[in-house]
């Protein structure tokens, strides 16, 4: 059985953005694309920057640290010097809330 939490509402999050969310020890990265929401985890597989910091342009996500890319909705990373996929989570939004599958 999936475990969902609430994350924030859907208006929190603006077009092209993303935010941190801290639960049980694990931080997540929250995303809102053109394709809808996404989750990933919070920090960059190359230097464990919070992704949260870096830029989001469509489906993609640059680590503001040394601008390694990842696609959001899969986890692949795109660009060097990534190298390591994210882990990525499954999302939904229900009456106007974000929830993340836990």
């Amino acid at each position: 059985m999936t475990d969902w939490i609430r994350v924030c509402g859907a208006d929190e999050i603006d077009d092209e953005d993303v935010i941190r969310f801290d639960s049980g020890g694990r931080t997540f990265a929250v995303y809102r694309t053109p394709d809808g929401y996404f989750a990933t985890d919070g920090f960059c597989t190359h230097e464990e920057q919070h992704l949260a910091d870096g830029l989001v342009v469509g489906r993609v996500i640059e680590c503001p640290l040394h601008g390694g890319r990842f696609d959001v909705a899969s986890g692949k990373a795109l660009s060097a010097p990534v190298c390591t996929d994210l882990r990525t989570h499954d999302v939904k939004v229900e009456d106007g809330q974000v929830f993340l599958a836990l």
